[in-house]
């Protein structure tokens, strides 16, 4: 079988787990992503790979070097989706680890270095508002505390989820390798956005990574009677809301010069009929730049529009911040390497700025990391409709490839 029906049978297999009727919904901690998992460590046992998944479900497939002290050659991704997702974003990271693996003892090399592949946990934010959770755990910085009580849509909370997948919150600290150095790091990843189509390049070489703040606000006011309550005496939530999030749109872009974006991706109200004043709202908001400076200007931006609706609307609002991570730069010397790599093979190349968020930022404390990315169709992610050629993939995993080797080869 030739490298690409291969690749690409690889890549059918892991998207077969899916719940969606459109789209790939594969959410962390469900049945689905659990049995994805397991999949792809039954696909790595076959390869000779050592497995093991650890105390916050991150699976660490290892192929062994002649030196076993040597700190390994790490490569990562994630297998979860948000909700009616693409099948290209994170599971192209972790199926190219694998192919890259497959073509190593096809070829019967040996690697000084141990490498690595690692499918992190839960990189989605789609269920319970929070990102890159298997990766910080790993990398010894998850605020677990922040996390215990957060629910999904269906009112299951973070510690309920893992105890479904045999995983205890208790012990999530236990999947901490900080005291451990990597050689390296690489992810390989579809941009997500159209930069790199658009200017006809097949690789993005990722310099540095925005990080995002992320809220959840409650909006509280008195649902009443829309037929019998007059304008003037109603506590209307909904319009609070409203306000708030045209505040946030107005101070993103006040910001956009530093590439820093907005948004109110979930707007719910609790027991809301056509006929009744919205009581109570929850917004969940994310701000994200790669200035902090920035950043900061739009959520403080936010914080005095709150005060002022409080005020001036006689609501309540109180907002609960479940993460604030900060922006990280890469490897220059990796993404040089890169660069070199893609001038041997006569690839098209453009240095960029990540505005997504990637396990990768929470490696950055453990080793070198190098983030590579390929191209989106029309930028489309997190959408059915999400497409990557498969050209475009093995190219990016020929990149990977010669970066992997490089790094694994020489002591």
């Amino acid at each position: 079988m030739d490298r690409k029906r291969r690749y690409e049978e690889l890549l059918n297999n892991m998207n077969q787990y899916n719940s969606g009727t459109e789209g790939i919904t594969r959410v962390a901690f469900t049945n689905e992503e659990q049995a994805c998992s397991h999949a792809f460590m039954r696909l790595c046992k076959n390869e000779g790979l050592e497995i093991r998944m650890d105390y916050c479900g991150n699976i660490i497939a290892k192929r062994e070097g002649k030196n076993k002290e040597f700190p390994p050659v790490v490569i990562g991704s994630h297998l979860d989706t948000v909700y009616q997702g693409g099948k290209y974003d994170g599971a192209v990271g972790v199926t190219a680890g694998l192919e890259v693996i497959k073509r190593l003892n096809e070829q019967r090399i040996e690697t000084e270095h141990p490498i690595e592949i690692i499918s992190f946990a839960c990189e989605e934010s789609s269920r319970f508002g929070v990102s890159t959770v298997g990766s910080k755990a790993m990398a010894g910085t998850l605020q677990k505390e922040k996390y215990q009580h957060l629910k999904d849509k269906d009112g299951i909370t973070f510690e309920k989820a893992l105890s479904l997948c045999a995983l205890r919150f208790d012990q999530l600290g236990l999947a901490s390798r900080a005291q451990e150095r990597f050689k390296a790091f690489f992810e390989l990843h579809i941009e997500q956005g159209p930069i790199l189509m658009n200017n006809d390049k097949k690789i993005g070489i990722v310099t540095g990574i925005a990080a995002p703040v992320r809220l959840i606000i409650e909006i509280k006011g008195a649902a009443s009677h829309s037929g019998t309550t007059p304008m003037n005496m109603r506590k209307d939530a909904l319009l609070g809301a409203s306000e708030l999030a045209l505040a946030l749109e107005e101070a993103a872009k006040r910001e956009q010069h530093n590439g820093t974006v907005a948004t109110i991706g979930v707007l719910s109200i609790p027991m809301g009929a056509m006929n009744v004043v919205p009581g109570m709202v929850e917004m969940k908001v994310d701000i994200r730049s790669t200035s902090v400076t920035s950043r900061n200007k739009v959520l403080d931006a936010l914080y005095k529009r709150m005060e002022r609706i409080k005020e001036v609307r006689g609501l309540e609002i109180r907002a609960q911040e479940i993460s604030k991570e900060d922006p990280v730069q890469l490897s220059e010397e990796l993404s040089l390497k890169v660069e070199r790599i893609c001038l041997e093979k006569e690839l098209p190349y453009q240095w960029m700025q990540s505005g997504a968020g990637h396990d990768a930022m929470n490696m950055t404390s453990l080793g070198p990391v190098g983030l590579i990315f390929i191209p989106s169709f029309n930028g489309i992610s997190h959408h059915p409709d999400e497409h990557t050629d498969l050209e475009d993939i093995l190219k990016g995993i020929d990149v990977l490839e010669a970066a992997v080797l490089e790094q694994a080869i020489g002591v």
